[in-house]
């Protein structure tokens, strides 16, 4: 779609000023967005807005949504390996069970986001990987959890993992056990700017009509790491309707399938507003 719309606007020029194409690698876990920063892109080419689309599966094809403020979540990782003392699993006596210890901690994770952030804020804390053990008789010495924590709010963000840290090393003591943390940022919240989700709201809405660009759905605890450079000039992200998610087939699943029906729109929607936002001066009468 950008690769679309960078033909068409090279090739009929109608707009007047600069635009920078970007083409973000390692958007998934590594953080392109970041490397390019860092990089000094910002410096090497200038802007004053950035704009990011992403389609969408579940919003129909011939849709956009948007909104200001955030859209998606901050992405943050973590790993707590618990370290106990193995035995034979018919002598649990003699052991220190991390496994016992890692299934209460599991478990006590889950207050942070029922217990500990308000009710009208919106947390995450999954704990997506359990590793220990490789046999039936043996209690193993060290067990690792692996996780993922989502905020939209930075208060709330800076709240989940000392509760992590203070959780899981409580449950581990109590049972006997020794906890390390692992603690990793990865993305920021993607914070639409006001002014500017105006204008992409309006580029999109002068192609498939107000009606059909939503403004009211609920921002994504999915992340972005689009976010880090909204972090650094303002900008809005918008998505663009996939068509239904049937079976299942959201982003991140292995019967997620791209809709290749979108691509016009898509591009249609970078010309637009790149046309809208450096429109050429009308000459004089």
């Amino acid at each position: 779609m950008l690769l679309g719309a960078a033909k068409h606007l090279a090739e009929t020029r109608n707009f007047a000023g600069t635009i920078h194409f970007i083409f973000q690698p390692a958007e998934e876990n590594e953080g392109g967005a970041r490397l390019m920063i860092e990089e000094a892109v910002l410096e090497r080419y200038p802007v004053e807005a950035v704009y990011g689309m992403h389609n969408w599966p579940g919003l129909p094809v011939g849709q956009f949504a948007i909104q200001p403020g955030p859209m998606m979540a901050a992405f943050d990782i973590f790993e707590i390996e618990i370290k106990g003392r193995g035995a034979h699993a018919a002598m649990p006596h003699l052991a220190v069970d991390p496994i016992v210890a890692a299934a209460q901690v599991v478990n006590s994770l889950q207050t942070i986001t029922s217990r500990n952030v308000h009710p009208l804020e919106g947390a995450v804390v999954s704990v997506t990987q359990i590793h220990g053990g490789d046999t039936w008789n043996v209690i193993p010495e060290t067990v690792v959890l692996r996780g993922t924590t989502r905020a939209f709010s930075p208060t709330v963000r800076d709240q989940i993992e000392p509760a992590i840290r203070r959780i899981a090393n409580g449950v581990c003591s109590a049972c006997g056990a020794e906890m390390r943390l692992r603690y990793e940022r990865r993305y920021p919240p993607t914070i639409n700017s006001a002014a500017e989700t105006e204008i992409a709201a309006a580029a999109a809405a002068s192609l498939v009509g107000d009606n059909n660009v939503k403004r009211d759905m609920l921002p994504s605890m999915a992340a972005e790491d689009f976010a880090c450079f909204l972090e650094k000039r303002p900008g809005a992200y918008i998505w663009i309707g996939n068509g239904d998610a049937e079976g299942g087939g959201m982003l991140h699943n292995p019967h997620y399938d791209f809709n290749d029906a979108v691509l016009p729109l898509g591009a249609s929607y970078w010309v637009r507003l790149a046309e809208t936002v450096l429109a050429k001066e009308h000459a004089p009468a």
